[in-house]
């Protein structure tokens, strides 16, 4: 009786165990939150149709200027200039140029930017940030931590995924080189370009100005908070910026930047890997000299692009 009630209470713990074992793996098995990668945020199905289309808007002597247009993820129209220069033979390098928050591909130092790179042979695409020019709808206060941060938080993300397919778009031209693409963003524009080359290795040299990283500062005293961190993980430049290294980096920043602190951008510059190199500017964020911004750019390129 002894052995046989020994024998009764080894299997009861051992069907109570394997019921704890049960309910531990399928807690922790459900929870993905840890095991999800990051970057995989940023799948998505390459062979859903552009649908793209060109219209020559100016033939010059010098260079032809394209208005474009191309299906994105969520169902997205994108627009955007392409400028090809009549200088260089095809297939030709091309400068993937993003504007900043407010703006569009149109703006004055976008434009600055596009006429430096067409005349020195690269083919240049220009499109409109998620709700900017264009695409503009009903445009919010644009805060991480204000009452329209989700929408904020889309206008990056949307875009990290309209600049991936601007990628497809480009190698559909026989007269773009798929295989140099480079990428120059200025302010949002390279936030969000930290992104986008962090997890799209087809970018083979980027760069970016007056950016930064560690985007829950901006929430001052709950800046270490979970909820903060959580919030910003899929649109934030420190996690990302790893995975550019071997391609070389270049970031352009400016000492006395009211807008993206310095110490944003120096965090930024540390976390990512050689090559890498950063300039520093004596100027604010808007008035960061457009002739020496541009041309420590262009150097860049024409080193490694």
């Amino acid at each position: 009786m002894k052995f046989y009630s020994k024998k009764r209470i080894y299997w009861f713990l051992g069907i109570i165990t394997f019921l704890l074992l049960l309910t531990f793996t399928f807690f922790y098995a459900s929870d993905t939150s840890k095991a999800f990668p990051i970057d995989e945020y940023y799948a998505y199905d390459q062979a859903i149709p552009l649908k793209d289309s060109l219209s020559l808007l100016k033939d010059t002597k010098d260079f032809k200027l394209y208005h474009i247009s191309y299906q994105s993820v969520h169902q997205k129209k994108i627009s955007g200039l392409l400028s090809l220069p009549k200088i260089s033979p095809a297939p030709l390098p091309v400068v993937i140029l993003m504007h900043g928050l407010g703006d569009n591909k149109n703006v004055d130092y976008v434009s600055y930017g596009n006429d430096l790179f067409l005349k020195n042979g690269y083919a240049v695409l220009r499109i409109d940030f998620s709700e900017h020019g264009e695409r503009k709808g009903d445009f919010h206060d644009f805060s991480l931590t204000g009452k329209y941060k989700y929408w904020s938080r889309d206008i990056i993300s949307q875009t990290v995924f309209d600049l991936r397919r601007a990628v497809d778009f480009i190698e559909t031209r026989e007269e773009l080189d798929a295989k140099r693409i480079g990428y120059y963003g200025i302010s949002l524009g390279g936030i969000t370009g930290t992104i986008f080359c962090g997890i799209d290795n087809r970018i083979k040299v980027p760069i970016v100005a007056l950016a930064g990283g560690q985007l829950n500062l901006l929430y001052e005293k709950e800046a270490l908070t979970k909820e903060a961190k959580d919030f910003v993980s899929i649109i934030e430049p420190l996690n990302f910026v790893k995975k550019i290294a071997p391609r070389p980096f270049l970031m352009l920043n400016a000492k006395n930047d009211e807008i993206v602190p310095p110490l944003m951008s120096t965090l930024l510059f540390n976390e990512a890997q050689e090559p890498k190199e950063i300039i520093w500017y004596d100027a604010k964020h808007r008035d960061a000299p457009l002739n020496i911004i541009y041309g420590d750019g262009l150097n860049w390129f024409k080193k490694y692009l």
